[in-house]
């Protein structure tokens, strides 16, 4: 299945905190901040949520289609991208910008305090599906929100299925670009915080949403997932236990390649969200969103651990 992934294209720079944030903000003095952490380590890591979604797919087997805008920075990255069976030729250099960047310190409760430049992202909208010929299946993850919901309607009106993933821009994005992302999307994916911002957002409620979307999977971390249906049913998906917890950067985007890797297997959405949860767990062990590694053949068997056998899922 020729997959069309959008979304930021970045470089992350990962801290660790060795204490909890919480423990330093002042219930009191809440309305004016100012603190300063002096972290443990930092790590450069090549990230995104495009690319650690494509990633993942390529790991399970697949060669999606990378698109999105980038910084003069990116020359090494797309090298590495191309070297893992990810195609980089839908991506678009933009001359004197640098890549958005992510800068994230973790704490040792894994809770995390985040900023994003937009750098080179903001030119996305420049991007349209009109011009990228075939495409069986596109995500449209965190980018540009003018990007997000010109690709949403591209979709729509060139009848290419499409997963709406507003993430983190649930925050940004108006009730009016959110619905606009909703409406007509074979997937809505979102964790249980960003589904409250999406209600309140766009003033539509669980019923609402799957009235104009296909499906709605909510991501709830260590307590799995949730998949909605339009015809009401709800199915609950466990996480998969990891083995070691290293960082939680990029566990997101790595629960959607495995969910598209199912959607490009035909299997039925409980059974896409299982997938996800064990290319979750993956990412989990391992520090970024592409530091980790592993067979079709070792994912099946990790699978088949917790699941069952994969082949029993098929309709």
């Amino acid at each position: 299945m020729t997959m069309i992934v959008t979304g930021s294209i970045a470089y992350d720079y990962l801290m660790s905190f060795p204490g909890r944030f919480t423990e330093h903000l002042l219930p009191d003095h809440l309305s004016r901040v100012s603190l300063s952490f002096l972290v443990d380590t930092m790590d450069k890591r090549r990230g995104g949520c495009a690319p650690n979604i494509a990633y993942t797919l390529a790991l399970l087997g697949e060669r999606p289609r990378l698109m999105g805008t980038v910084g003069e920075d990116f020359g090494e990255y797309r090298q590495w991208l191309d070297a893992a069976g990810v195609d980089t030729s839908l991506v678009r250099q933009i001359d004197g910008k640098f890549c958005a960047s992510f800068f994230c310190s973790t704490d040792q409760h894994n809770n995390q305090i985040a900023s994003f430049y937009t750098g080179a992202m903001a030119n996305a909208a420049e991007l349209s599906f009109r011009t990228v010929g075939e495409c069986r299946m596109a995500i449209i993850s965190p980018n540009d929100p003018r990007a997000m919901v010109q690709y949403a309607e591209e979709c729509r009106t060139l009848a290419i299925p499409f997963i709406f993933d507003p993430g983190q821009q649930c925050a940004r994005m108006s009730g009016p670009e959110l619905r606009d992302g909703v409406t007509g999307a074979a997937i809505v994916i979102v964790n249980d915080y960003e589904l409250e911002l999406l209600r309140q957002k766009t003033e539509w409620g669980e019923r609402e949403l799957l009235e104009r979307a296909g499906a709605l999977i909510v991501t709830r971390g260590e307590k799995g997932s949730t998949v909605l249906a339009s015809r009401g049913m709800a199915t609950h998906v466990p996480a998969v236990p990891p083995r070691r917890i290293v960082d939680p950067t990029g566990v997101g985007d790595a629960f959607r390649g495995g969910l598209l890797k199912g959607l490009a297997l035909g299997l039925p959405h409980p059974a896409c969200a299982r997938l996800g949860s064990v290319a979750a767990t993956y990412a989990l062990e391992h520090l970024g969103g592409q530091s980790h590694a592993y067979t079709w053949s070792e994912f099946q068997a990790r699978y088949l651990e917790h699941f069952g056998p994969l082949h029993a899922e098929a309709r």
